[in-house]
C-alpha cells in the first residue's frame, strides 16, 4: 500500500513521472520515488506523520531534479516542489517552505545526528535511506544503479573512491538510521551490507 495523504490533479502527476524519467535513471527513477511511499505508509501506520501531506510531496519531488556530479540537485528538486505547490495545490494549505526544508535535508544524508532533526525529519530521511538496510540482493541493485548514474559523468576510479568514502562514513556514523522506528529494524542489515561493499 503506498501512502498518499492529498490527491494531486492528473496532470502534475504527468509532470512530475516526466521529471524522473529524465534523464534516464538507473535508481532514481519514479520507482525509488514509489519505495519510499511504502516506508511512509509503514510510519503512517505506526509513529504516524505531524505532517504528512508536506511529507508526502517531499517524497515526490526529493529526487525529481537529478543530474549525477551536481551539487544543487536537491536545491533544484526543493525549488520545483515549491513551484509546483504554488502552481497545482494553491488552496490546500500546504507548507511549501516545510517541503523545501525537508528536500535540502537530503543534502546531508550520512551527516546528521537524531537531535538535528526533528521527528518527522529524522522518519523521512530514513525512509530514503532505508535501501541501506535492504536484503543485499535490492540493496547490490541499488548500488549498481548508482554506480550507472555516475558512469560516463564521474571517471571510474574517482566515483569508486568517493562512493566508497561515502559509504564508510555512514558506517562509522554512531547512528545510521536518525529515528529509533528505522534504527530498530534496519540498523544491523545496513551495517552488514555496508561493511561487505565498503569494508572499514
Amino acid at each position: 500500500m503506498e501512502f498518499q495523504p492529498i490527491a494531486l490533479p492528473a496532470a502534475q502527476w504527468t509532470e512530475l513521472e516526466a521529471c524522473y524519467a529524465s534523464p534516464p535513471r538507473a535508481y532514481h527513477h519514479f520507482g525509488h520515488v514509489r519505495a519510499l511511499l511504502q516506508h511512509c505508509q509503514w510510519v503512517a501506520d505506526g509513529p504516524g506523520w505531524a505532517q504528512p501531506r508536506e511529507v508526502y510531496l517531499a517524497v515526490l519531488y526529493h529526487d525529481a531534479v537529478y543530474e549525477s556530479g551536481r551539487k544543487d540537485n536537491e536545491a533544484r528538486s526543493a525549488a520545483l516542489a515549491v513551484e509546483a505547490i504554488t502552481r497545482w495545490l494553491p488552496d490546500e494549505g500546504i507548507d511549501a517552505g516545510r517541503v523545501n526544508e525537508l528536500i535540502l535535508l537530503t543534502a546531508q544524508h550520512g551527516g546528521l545526528q537524531p537531535a538535528d532533526v526533528d521527528a518527522d525529519a529524522a522518519l523521512f530521511l530514513d525512509c530514503d535511506m532505508a535501501i541501506l538496510g535492504a536484503p543485499a540482493e535490492v540493496f547490490d541493485a541499488y548500488d549498481r544503479g548508482v554506480a550507472e548514474e555516475y558512469a560516463g559523468t564521474v571517471p571510474g576510479f574517482l566515483y569508486r573512491a568517493g562512493r566508497r568514502r561515502f559509504l564508510r562514513g555512514v558506517l562509522r556514523q554512531p547512528r545510521i538510521f536518525l529515528s529509533d522506528t528505522f534504527h530498530q529494524r534496519f540498523d544491523a542489515p545496513a551495517r552488514d551490507n555496508l561493511q561487505r561493499v565498503a569494508g572499514r
